[in-house]
């Protein structure tokens, strides 16, 4: 079974959907994360959760 590692980020609610958006694809892009759940609060806030797959090195036996 696949292991990941998961980071939360939040959206202040004065930052646009654009702004948002822009940031959630650095993070994509460059860290390889992948959306794993967004919640929208009743304050306007968003909370991300980002995760991406942990991949192991296998020994070498020489």
């Amino acid at each position: 079974m696949p292991e990941y590692e998961f980071v939360d980020v939040y959206v202040p609610r004065g930052i646009s959907r654009k702004e948002a958006t822009r940031l959630l694809t650095d993070h994509a892009e460059y860290g390889h994360w992948e959306l794993d759940r967004l919640t929208l609060r009743l304050d306007g806030s968003r909370r991300v959760r980002l995760k991406r797959r942990i991949i192991r090195q296998i020994r070498a036996t020489w």
